[in-house]
């Protein structure tokens, strides 16, 4: 038989077991609960306060809805970040780029809402409609060369202007998409086009600007169905000038460019002739649908055929004149410029892809170029590089030259008629700072060209903000004076010589020229909108540019 435990072996009861935090000796045990009452929780509501009651006990809340406890004017100062955050104000009377660039450059979500521009039913706005009516004004801004800051400005304006705030634009060098929010818990609404088809036409340019600017205007009622009409008639409008017109400019551009680096009559005639041959081979080529390529190489011999048959006769002329004006009407100025812009403003995906198309359409003119030229030192034509500067004495012929050539590339790039004038005097004024700078200052050329060019981007964004329209009617056709031609054709002589390396060096100043020209038109634009400052954009206490602040690169 076992023996009884002991009081020390005994198991306790559960009621008299101890916790691990019983209080030591000295301090009383706190009094126990009612067996009634449930135990409480450390995370509880302490006496005297009252939690809040639910508007429903079985709703359920939203993760995107801000506490109930928060008062947005007894909102705690860390919410707020203590500086660098703007307060805009959007002034409707400011020029539309100004506003939309301003906002697309500012975190979504530091943008202000802005009121809508436009009347709608009361159901809202129809939004794939809203959506497609920006995407194809962004696609007919694009196709005809526009930067693609200003083209997702334009897209940004519409979107705001029927009531869309929640909109994101994108823009590559050939696909546009759009995305709209309707809020917080919704799906997004997307929507894209595809740019298949280029072309160059300022005066279909400067009326979508014009559409876009009474769309974002309060002063004008402009419904979608209207936006709809006027999108139609812009892409049915024929060209201002005919065929056999810019036909004609382009040999008169190409003579004007021969005056230019030195030539005289004769030079003058058998480049327009040269030029005008290509441009109707081109055309040729291009009906057949061979690529831009084929049609560069095609459109630059005629002129280097022309300078190799003139230095095979006994005239006294100037034959590098005759290929330096054909590489003039050439030389797309006008991709460059937009293409070192989008780097510029920080587009790099569509920036890298418009200099891919200079660098093709460069090589094009190359080849054309080269293959004569090796011609003509078979058959030793006497082909010499003439790298001295034209006289100075010939300044106002020059200058009359160089306004010539600006005249005859607006008719090119098919400009209104009433821009036609001022970017003619854009471009004298151009030649005229860079002859200064350059021939009387004996300044470094490729830093007179980029002060020339700083110069046309300046009058060409202040035209454009008088006339709340694009810039490119003012600055393309004003910086076809400046462009290398005659780099570019000294190096490739070189070249065909059989000398590599001062061709090469000849090719680089070219390409230091181009960026220069490119550059400048961009600084020159970019300090127009700095100093010409615009009432009612800016921070609280002055107007000035806090929100058009880019992301630095680090």
């Amino acid at each position: 038989m076992a023996e009884p435990e002991g009081p020390e072996d005994r198991k306790p009861e559960s009621d008299e077991a101890h916790s691990a935090f019983t209080p030591p000796d000295g301090f009383e045990q706190p009094p126990e609960a009612p067996a009634d009452e449930s135990p409480t929780s450390e995370f509880a509501v302490p006496a005297g306060m009252a939690a809040p009651s639910d508007t429903h006990p079985d709703s359920e809340g939203s993760a995107f809805a801000p506490p109930r406890t928060y008062r947005a004017k007894e909102s705690p100062p860390a919410f707020t970040p203590a500086q660098d955050i703007p307060a805009v104000r959007l002034a409707r009377h400011t020029p539309w780029q100004d506003r939309m660039r301003a906002v697309l450059r500012m975190p979504v979500g530091e943008r202000p809402v802005p009121e809508a521009m436009q009347r709608h039913e009361d159901e809202g706005p129809a939004v794939p409609r809203v959506l497609d009516l920006a995407l194809r004004i962004g696609e007919l801004l694009l196709a005809g060369g526009e930067g693609a800051e200003d083209v997702e400005a334009a897209m940004f304006a519409v979107t705001q202007s029927y009531g869309l705030d929640r909109c994101e634009p994108t823009v590559t060098f050939t696909l546009l998409s759009i995305t709209y929010q309707p809020s917080l818990v919704d799906d997004p609404v997307s929507a894209n086009r595809t740019v298949r088809r280029r072309g160059t036409d300022y005066t279909r340019l400067a009326a979508v600007y014009s559409l876009v600017h009474d769309i974002s205007t309060e002063e004008e009622e402009v419904s979608l169905e209207e936006a709809y009409r006027r999108l139609a008639e812009i892409r049915r409008n024929r060209h201002p000038y005919p065929g056999w017109a810019v036909t004609t400019a382009a040999g008169l551009l190409a003579g004007s460019a021969s005056v230019l680096v030195g030539g005289n009559t004769i030079v003058f005639i058998a480049a327009a002739i040269s030029a005008m041959l290509g441009d109707r081979l081109a055309w040729l080529l291009a009906g057949r649908g061979l690529p831009e390529f084929y049609q560069f190489v095609a459109a630059a011999m005629p002129s280097a055929a022309m300078g190799v048959g003139l230095s095979l006769t006994p005239l006294d002329v100037r034959a590098s004149a005759v290929v330096t004006g054909g590489l003039f009407a050439l030389i797309p100025g006008r991709a460059l410029v937009a293409g070192v812009q989008d780097g510029l403003t920080g587009f790099y995906i569509t920036a890298a892809a418009r200099l891919l198309e200079v660098v093709y359409l460069v090589v094009g003119i190359v080849v054309g170029v080269l293959l004569v030229l090796y011609l003509g030192v078979a058959l030793d034509a006497g082909l010499t590089p003439e790298t001295e500067l034209p006289s100075r004495e010939r300044a106002e012929v020059q200058t009359l030259a160089a306004m010539g050539l600006s005249l005859c590339f607006a008719v090119l790039l098919q400009q209104e008629r009433s821009t036609v004038l001022l970017a003619t005097l854009n471009g004298g004024v151009a030649w005229v700072a860079f002859g200064a700078m350059a021939h009387t200052g004996d300044l470094s050329p490729v830093l007179s060209t980029a002060a020339a060019a700083g110069l046309v981007g300046l009058f060409g964004q202040m035209l454009s903000r008088y006339q709340f329209t694009s810039a490119l009617p003012y600055v393309t056709a004003s910086i076809g004076p400046l462009l290398p031609g005659s780099a570019i054709y000294f190096g490739l002589l070189e070249i065909a010589r059989g000398n590599l390396n001062h061709g090469l060096a000849s090719l680089s100043k070219a390409a230091a020229l181009a960026l220069a020209i490119a550059i400048g038109v961009n600084l020159g634009g970019e300090l127009s909108r700095l100093f010409l400052r615009v009432p009612g954009l800016g921070a609280e206490g002055g107007p000035g540019r806090r929100a058009a602040k880019r992301t630095r690169g680090f």
